[in-house]
């Protein structure tokens, strides 16, 4: 019985299934894989981006092997962050395809092009692609309507002098470290804001009388309420109690550079001044104090042949900063030595400063005299000589203007040589000094080169380099001015390569911009400062020509 129960089911079986076929499977795709992506001729890596792309650029796709199109494969396969993309095969190469925006793509924008795994193209792909890219910056067009040259500075100077007078802390007067920074004023940035001041009145923007008394209102309050140690200043002060503010744990006590740069500008204030009623007679009495109580020698911590920038009343010399050259500092050693009450020696200067400051070495077949590799942060050639006249400015280690000259030449030759290949940088784009950038604060320098370009290190090299920085100035400001001018002028820094403008304000990044351009136009800061009799007798004694 159970073999006929058995046969039955077979007979069955057979019956349900005779006469039917099993359909031919279809042949596996060829299996293909992208071999290189390129735009516009350069190639572009897997999850990559690639900058500076034309607004109609042609992407070609090469594959593995010979591939086919169809409008299935490009809705399925292709995916664009943009709108329509065409697609051809390349001439006489069917393993190539080409895309393109089928209308022009927005200029400084950023697109994400992907290609799919699987099937389609006849193929199967077996691994996708995707890489991103951005269009160039149009820089072609004018932004703010052309006016004369003298014009432009003018205009430039004026916008950029409100950040110290407009934007100056209500009580003190003094400088504000940054946009935003409330109570928090700057020393050293104040220094060079004071400098504005007969900048202003020697343009119109003020009147004398309105430039003495808020000079005297900033003097008044470094006397009055200013924290002070051994008669030198702190970085920071809160602007409203005149209290000491920690830069960093450390350094909440002296500090001698930022003590140099208030004391250039407070010096400049009492040569201006040199009128006899009420005002100007307090600004260069008041100057006088303040100036003749920085105790500059214990700076060399008993009898040191060097200066030190740091001592805190909690960490005394923990900091330990012996301030050598070459940098920013030499205005320090200047001042230090023509202090009438407590000043250097000839050997503090040699043996601390100018040590080890020779260069003599070329680049970009310029000789730099003193200083690192490419001459480092432009600020090198401004802070101390916001005053300091370096065009006949001599000593056994270096011709100053040759010095200044030379860096700020280097700097530009190497933006426009750009050897990291930057986005952006040019013979009309450059600078290369501290500032802000995408990620925080930078001295940024040919040795230090982020992508990031900051007005301040061209247009305050105005008066070593006018023609390149008379091309820098008109190209901030009629072809990226949109993006980086504002209520105080230029904005601290941008990067075309990152796609990132700053929307900061610095004072120490302002106060030379409006400075070095009058310098450059009319020597006033120079010729001002260098007049002053104390800071003649100290270039003497350190063995200057000036």
């Amino acid at each position: 019985m159970k073999r006929l129960i058995l046969f039955l089911a077979a007979v069955i079986m057979a019956a349900l299934t005779a006469g039917c076929e099993h359909p031919a499977q279809p042949d596996p795709l060829p299996r293909a894989m992208v071999v290189s992506v390129s735009v516009d001729g350069k190639p572009v890596l897997e999850s990559g981006t690639l900058n500076g792309v034309s607004l109609q650029p042609e992407i070609a796709v090469s594959f593995s092997r010979e591939i086919t199109l169809d409008a299935l494969s490009l809705a399925s396969c292709i995916s664009f962050s943009g709108d329509k993309m065409d697609a051809r095969l390349a001439e006489n190469d069917p393993s190539v395809m080409i895309l393109q925006p089928a209308a022009p793509l927005n200029d400084f924008s950023q697109y994400r092009l992907g290609i799919a795994a699987g099937e389609g193209f006849g193929v199967d792909i077996i691994e996708g692609f995707t890489f991103s890219f951005i269009t160039a910056f149009d820089d072609t067009k004018d932004v703010f309507p052309r006016i004369s040259t003298d014009e432009l500075l003018t205009k430039v100077q004026q916008q950029t002098f409100k950040y110290f007078w407009d934007y100056a802390h209500p009580v003190s007067g003094l400088a504000r470290e940054r946009l935003g920074s409330d109570e928090t004023v700057t020393t050293g940035g104040s220094g060079f804001g004071l400098m504005t001041i007969p900048v202003g009145i020697a343009r119109g923007f003020i009147t004398r009388e309105e430039g003495a008394r808020q000079a005297l209102k900033v003097v008044d309050f470094l006397s009055d309420k200013a924290e002070k140690f051994h008669g030198a200043f702190p970085h920071w002060l809160n602007g409203t109690s005149g209290k000491a503010l920690a830069f960093s744990t450390k350094d909440n006590g002296a500090d001698l550079v930022e003590t140099a740069f208030l004391m250039e500008g407070l010096l400049t204030l009492r040569a201006y001044f040199d009128g006899t009623d009420a005002t100007e007679t307090a600004i260069r009495s008041g100057v006088t104090t303040l100036w003749e109580d920085v105790e500059w020698d214990w700076f060399t911590r008993d009898g040191q042949n060097v200066l030190y920038w740091h001592w805190s009343p909690e960490y005394e010399w923990q900091m330990n900063m012996p301030i050598r050259g070459w940098n920013e500092a030499l205005i320090i050693y200047v001042l230090a030595a023509s202090s009438p009450t407590h000043p250097i020696t000839k050997d503090v200067y040699d043996k601390g400063w100018a040590k080890n400051v020779h260069n003599g070495k070329k680049y970009y077949d310029i000789t730099l005299p003193l200083g690192e590799a490419c001459g480092g942060p432009m600020f090198f050639a401004h802070y101390s000589f916001l005053g300091l006249d370096p065009r006949s400015l001599t000593d056994a280690y270096a011709n100053y203007w040759e010095q200044n000259v030379a860096h700020a030449k280097i700097n530009h030759a190497y933006c426009a040589a750009n050897p990291k290949g930057y986005y952006g940088y040019s013979d009309v784009c450059w600078g290369l000094t501290a500032s802000d950038y995408s990620k925080g604060y930078i001295a940024s320098s040919p040795a230090n080169d982020t992508g990031t370009i900051a007005p301040t290190a061209a247009l305050a090299s105005m008066p070593y380099t006018p023609e390149e920085s008379l091309a820098a100035l008109e190209y901030f400001y009629y072809r990226l001015g949109g993006k980086i001018w504002g209520e105080y002028g230029f904005k601290d820094a941008f990067s075309l390569e990152d796609r990132w403008f700053a929307t900061s304000y610095i004072a120490i990044d302002q106060g030379p911009i409006v400075c070095m351009i009058e310098n450059y136009r009319s020597g006033l800061l120079w010729n001002t400062f260098m007049t002053d009799p104390d800071v003649r007798r100290g270039l003497d004694v350190l063995g200057f020509s000036y």
